[in-house]
Formats: structure tokens, C-alpha cells, sequence
């Protein structure tokens, strides 16, 4: 039995999925100093990519972070650490908390697939994120490249997500490099 593919070609909607994603954190971090990007794939137009977006919460102080993570966490996340990557702190959906009904969320951020992350505004890995982002938005080359990496490694892994997303890794960490070193 085959899986279904995990890249997908761009799809207009995953803007508006950001918009409305971005529109709730804000509502939920009103009165925090704060800013939102959409980062990864789903960020740049014309972009194959996983159907997921990746949202980067950007704060400038502990104190903030410690805010934004108590509102997160009211909303229906989990802050499930740095994953490894120091200076990002990743939030996930609780699937069990996501649908208590005294918990004050729309049921949109349990609709939409996305991953947050929560940096620094001075972080580096913020600072990855966005120049790439920004590169590849600016040439269509590098853009097609980048995607013909990424449908090659999902071909390769057999639309296996843990195995492609080792493979686009390895595959991809020189081309990713060369492309902040440049900028």
C-alpha cells in the first residue's frame, strides 16, 4: 500500500491559514510586545511544501516569553522545550486539553495543521528562518531547486515523514547554509 505524498504543490490557502492562525495568537498575546512570521516552506509562493504551516512568535524579553508561554498554554499548548535547537521553543497542540470547554480557544488552531515556535528576537535561529525565507521568495532558481530537493528525499524516504525529514535534512543542510553565508 502506498502513503500519500507528502509535498504538495503551493496552495494559495496556506496565506490565509497564516492569516487566521496569526489573527487568534494575537488575540490571545493582545497586550504583549510581540510579532508573528510565517516561516518554511508554505511561506514562500510557488513553493512545494508539507502542508503545514510554521509560524515563528518572536519575543524581546524573558519576561515576555514567560507570558506568551502562560497564554499559550491557556489556549490549548504544550511548550514541549527546544527540541534541540537552543534559542526556539517549540509549542504543541494538547490534543486531550484542545477540546475542554473551559479553556478559551477557537477550534481553528486544532483545524489547521501548523507548528509554532517561539524565539528571541535576537535568536539565531530566527535569524535561519528568515533569511532563507526571504531568499527563496526573491529567486525563483534557488525556490525550484530547494523543491526538487524535497520531492527527491519524500521519493526516496517512500512518503515516510520521519525518514524524509531526515533525508531533507542531510540533503539540504549545505545548499540552506550556503544561502545564509551569502547573505
Amino acid at each position: 500500500m502506498s502513503r500519500p505524498p507528502l509535498i504538495h504543490e503551493y496552495e494559495n490557502s496556506w496565506v490565509d491559514q497564516f492569516d487566521q492562525l496569526k489573527y487568534l495568537l494575537t488575540q490571545a498575546l493582545h497586550d504583549i510586545d510581540f510579532c508573528i512570521e510565517h516561516v518554511g516552506s508554505t511561506s514562500v509562493v510557488g513553493l512545494a511544501a508539507k502542508p503545514i504551516i510554521d509560524i515563528d512568535l518572536i519575543y524581546y524579553t524573558e519576561k515576555d516569553f514567560n507570558l506568551i508561554k502562560y497564554r499559550l498554554i491557556g489556549i490549548g499548548y504544550y511548550h514541549n522545550g527546544d527540541q534541540g535547537i537552543k534559542t526556539r521553543e517549540v509549542f504543541k497542540r494538547t490534543p486531550d486539553l484542545a477540546h475542554d470547554e473551559h479553556l478559551n480557544h477557537d477550534e481553528t488552531l486544532d483545524l489547521i495543521n501548523h507548528h509554532l515556535y517561539v524565539n528571541p528576537a535576537d535568536g539565531p535561529e530566527l535569524s535561519r528562518h528568515l533569511i532563507f525565507r526571504d531568499y527563496l521568495r526573491r529567486h525563483e532558481a534557488a525556490r525550484d531547486i530547494y523543491a526538487a530537493m524535497k520531492y527527491q528525499a519524500a521519493i526516496d524516504a517512500n512518503q515516510d515523514r520521519k525518514r524524509y525529514q531526515e533525508l531533507k535534512e542531510i540533503r539540504s543542510k549545505k545548499f540552506v547554509q550556503d544561502i545564509i553565508d551569502m547573505t
